[in-house]
């Protein structure tokens, strides 16, 4: 599978600060890449670049085998962008807005309402696209901007933070339409603060803080990079719970957290074999549970053990970042 981004040590400076700090990324054909990290870690500064809207100071960038810098024509024309905010004209109708991005990508009046009609039928936007964009819900607009992203058939998408502000039920709205676009061969590459949504969405993930690629691999190497897993036991009965504790702290060497009211016990373990342990001596102790896992640390906890600070802790954004 070929790779159609790649960036080799990218720096920027504004001023004093370093937003980009020797940056290397490679997105393979067809997949999407989750890059992670806090407001002013050098996301969006990273996207202007590759998306021709930013010089970088140093390093070189292709997309689709076409340098950033000396062939800017020709990677607009691969690629599609959707920033932090719905870009949307809030007066004119669904149709409209697609319509007049058809156009100013010189399509014919005929072929660019034929694109808008259909990339509205793919969002499930269809019912509403004789009317004002104002009127949509967050989701819409969104969905609305992403598929005004989408007019030129673009190879690659760069997608930054694409579901700020929005709430559960938009965001799994959003990413049912990233789904899609990659169903259909698109390449992504997803700037996000969300940990739950690169695991939903990524195939591959780089942690990005202070300008630098800290980490990077799939979800579930970010997660085994953190090590320990975590033992879940659930007592039927939450007058038991102290004696499930026990018997968890005994087997896994370490005391565990225990709910009374919820009747959960966890606990921190490095051996798998510990939950075949616990199992033998629940049977012998005849004490029922409702729940018995061993849990993968979760992307938030990979990211606190690589930074020693969560994702979505604020950080002074870069001057670029602060306008995005």
């Amino acid at each position: 599978m070929s790779e159609v981004i790649q960036a080799e040590g990218l720096r920027k400076r504004f001023g004093e600060t370093r937003a980009l700090n020797g940056v290397d990324l490679s997105v393979r054909q067809g997949t999407v890449l989750g890059v992670l990290g806090p407001n002013g870690a050098g996301k969006t500064t990273a996207v202007r670049v590759l998306a021709t809207l930013l010089k970088a100071d140093e390093g070189r960038a292709e997309i689709c085998g076409y340098d950033v810098r000396r062939d800017a024509a020709r990677v607009r024309a691969k690629i599609g962008l959707t920033g932090q905010y719905a870009s949307v004209d809030e007066e004119l109708t669904g149709l409209e807005n697609l319509v007049l991005i058809g156009r100013l990508l010189d399509y014919s009046r005929g072929e660019a309402k034929a694109r808008a009609r259909e990339l509205l039928e793919r969002f499930r936007l269809s019912d509403a696209a004789g009317r004002a964009a104002k009127t949509y819900s967050g989701g819409m607009r969104r969905r609305l901007d992403l598929a005004a992203s989408l007019i030129n058939r673009p190879a690659v998408l760069f997608l930054d933070e694409p579901t700020t502000g929005l709430d559960p039920r938009a965001r799994n709205e959003v990413w049912d339409t990233v789904r899609t676009v990659v169903a259909d061969g698109a390449t992504v590459l997803l700037t996000t603060q969300y940990l739950d949504e690169a695991d939903a969405l990524a195939d591959d993930i780089v942690v990005v803080d202070h300008g630098r690629v800290i980490a990077g691999g799939t979800p579930a190497e970010m997660k085994a990079r953190a090590g320990r897993q975590t033992l879940a036991v659930r007592a039927a009965e939450p007058f038991r719970v102290a004696q499930l504790a026990a018997i968890v702290a005994e087997l896994a060497g370490e005391r565990p957290e225990a709910h009374e009211s919820s009747g959960l016990v966890t606990v921190p373990v490095t051996d798998s074999s510990v939950l075949s342990k616990v199992v033998a001596r629940l049977d012998a102790a005849d004490l029922p549970v409702t729940e018995l896992a061993l849990r993968m640390p979760s992307l938030d906890e990979v990211f606190l053990s690589l930074t020693g600070h969560h994702a979505a802790a604020e950080a002074a954004p870069t001057p670029e970042e602060s306008l995005a």
